[in-house]
């Protein structure tokens, strides 16, 4: 398996310190970035190819030349468009089938969109993009926690005011099937179990709380389930989360963003992983952001990003 490439996100974020603490634990990756970014003292070794070596205890740096230095907490407009262009080159190598994975250090959306006109709401829809056009899936996996907690969001980054209409049953369907194949391709799970959450409290209650489980998720599911799928649901989502409810599936798909995410930063704040399903290679990054009020001060924590490196590898342990 080759070496997993790590982005280097948002240079004025904590993504660099993070880079360097993550030296030393226990997976082969490579930094692709600007060495002036990285803290001062980190042992670096420029190389050319992801492949190339590095002295024991030095970050091996595919380097990237930004417009300019980083202040921590102080995003540069300029740097917007290296940013882009290192998730860009970060995806041509592993296509290329020279890197086995990308972890991708948080970015600035804001600081994208105002420094380069950035189009997309996120890492996973500019993933996508370059993948072709790929149909993919948010996934957020915890790794401390056990059971384990997995959810995908059926919606995303949209107002909560759209997502009665967003949450059709195209959209839960398109991400039913992609969770059910990256459980087998990337987890290792043959036969996976999959619960479905409903849209509305207590899921609809027999329809005196909406009409939506009744209407078409509980027909959608019944569908799938008679295709072989091992689908739960509609479940009320307040009682999915604890750890008995979990021992029950292996995934959870929830109807939109807090709905999945809430119960997963409660239960794994620091261990929990973001990783883009439906990609042909495979994504995962911490899940945290640029965190700019503490950035330069050493306090970032790493776990998260050991934890996507790690979850990586073994996505890509799995494939192989």
């Amino acid at each position: 398996m080759g070496r997993l490439i790590l982005t280097c996100g948002e240079p004025a974020g904590i993504g660099p310190e993070l880079a360097a603490r993550a030296l030393g634990c226990g997976v082969d990756f490579v930094w692709l970035g600007d060495p002036r970014h990285l803290p001062p003292g980190t042992p670096v070794t420029e190389i050319i190819t992801p492949g190339d070596p590095a002295p024991p205890g030095h970050l091996p740096v595919l380097r990237h030349d930004f417009a300019a230095p980083a202040t921590p907490g102080r995003p540069d407009p300029v740097n917007a468009k290296d940013v882009i262009e290192v998730i860009a080159r970060a995806v041509r190598l592993v296509m290329d089938g020279r890197a086995a994975a990308i972890t991708t250090l948080p970015i600035s959306k804001q600081a994208l969109k105002q420094g380069a006109g950035f189009a997309f709401p996120g890492h996973t829809e500019y993933l996508a993009h370059l993948a072709g056009g790929a149909d993919v899936a948010m996934m957020l996996a915890s790794t401390t926690v056990t059971p384990p907690c997995r959810v995908v969001p059926a919606t995303i980054h949209i107002p909560l005011e759209q997502v009665p209409t967003a949450f059709t049953a195209d959209a839960l369907e398109r991400a039913i099937r992609i969770t059910h194949a990256a459980l087998i391709r990337d987890f290792g799970i043959t036969t996976p179990r999959i619960a479905i959450a409903g849209l509305n409290p207590h899921a609809g209650e027999g329809g005196t709380m909406g009409g939506q489980e009744t209407d078409w998720i509980a027909p959608l599911i019944a569908r799938l389930r008679a295709e072989g799928l091992n689908l739960a649901g509609p479940l009320p989502a307040d009682t999915m989360f604890h750890a008995p409810a979990r021992a029950r599936y292996d995934a959870a798909v929830c109807a939109y963003h807090d709905q999945a995410l809430i119960p997963i930063k409660t239960l794994d704040f620091a261990g929990g992983v973001n990783v883009t399903l439906g990609l042909p290679f495979i994504r995962t990054s911490p899940d945290h952001g640029t965190a700019f009020d503490i950035a330069g001060t050493g306090r970032a924590d790493p776990a998260s990003t050991i934890a996507a490196l790690r979850m990586a590898a073994d996505m890509a342990a799995n494939r192989a």
